[in-house]
């Protein structure tokens, strides 16, 4: 592992008290009743709003909104009730000064999102699934996170068959990439994802995450979520002391955000934030020591 090799920087458009020289955490904030692992607990607004604003409290550096739940086999939403559900928690949390991301596949919600302060669109089909939210996010000046994926919720499990991984995923996001840019958004406003989990198997999983330098070679900062993923559990013992849901995974992902922040990814987007906050800590103290050792 070399310290800062998938460091592209941040994305341009950003507040300028967004911290700076140390990969990001982005916690989750599940608006859904039917997501992987806290589906349900944040359906409440005021609630969801007491969560994201104890995130930033625990260390979140931004706070992703989400109302559909995008894991594999998930139910899809209409717009209208995404919007219902996300809009008077994004617009209360930018209020309280919280950077909010929107994480949505739709164009409507996006742009009510943005309406209420939201400062980045996270599409997990990169614009695959309604091409306008791209130009929505253009017009807004918005970051545009681009993830990997194939297929749709109930498809991408059936999507794992590559010629050749890791270029493959590359050059579909390139793909996606030029997409973003036709529609207007500036170069310096793309981040990309790998989409860990997404129509990919555990081990191609493992294998992405470990080649992430390919990805980087794109020249965008990265994004990358690993949290409580299903993957994780190939590293993970069992153990009678193991309640066997998703939060189990809760400390092979702080091992993944310390590794990952090492290698400079621009942030990490978690569900358990404070523990990725101390290991981005770790890793910040340990980099200059490490640049300065002999190769």
């Amino acid at each position: 592992m070399r310290t800062g090799d998938l460091d592209r920087g941040a994305p341009a458009g950003l507040p300028a008290a967004v911290p700076s020289g140390r990969t990001l955490v982005m916690g989750v904030l599940n608006v859904t009743p039917d997501s992987f692992s806290d589906g349900g607990a944040y359906l409440d607004p005021r609630r969801a709003v007491e969560h994201g604003i104890a995130m930033v409290d625990r260390g979140a550096d931004l706070v992703d909104v989400g109302g559909e739940s995008t894991r594999p086999g998930a139910t899809p939403v209409d717009p209208d009730e995404e919007i219902r559900r996300v809009e008077p928690v994004i617009r209360d949390l930018a209020a309280h000064g919280v950077l909010v991301s929107v994480d949505t596949l739709h164009s409507a919600t996006a742009q009510a999102a943005l309406d209420a302060g939201a400062r980045i669109v996270n599409d997990v089909s990169a614009g695959v699934h309604d091409p306008r939210i791209l130009d929505v996010a253009a017009r807004a000046d918005a970051v545009v996170v681009l993830q990997h994926r194939r297929g749709e919720a109930g498809t991408m499990t059936e999507l794992t068959a590559y010629d050749d991984l890791v270029p493959d995923v590359v050059a579909e996001l390139a793909q996606r990439r030029e997409a973003a840019l036709a529609a207007g958004v500036p170069a310096a406003r793309i981040v990309l994802d790998p989409g860990l989990g997404f129509a990919k198997t555990a081990a191609q999983s493992w294998e992405v995450l470990a080649r992430l330098e390919e990805l980087a070679a794109l020249g965008h900062p990265l994004l990358v979520g690993t949290s409580r993923k299903r993957f994780l559990a190939r590293a993970v013992a069992d153990g009678a002391d193991r309640s066997g849901d998703a939060t189990d995974r809760d400390a092979v992902t702080a091992a993944t955000t310390a590794l990952l922040a090492a290698r400079g990814v621009w942030a990490v987007r978690v569900h358990d934030v404070r523990p990725s906050a101390d290991a981005v800590a770790v890793a910040a103290e340990l980099a200059p020591y490490d640049r300065d050792r002999p190769r």
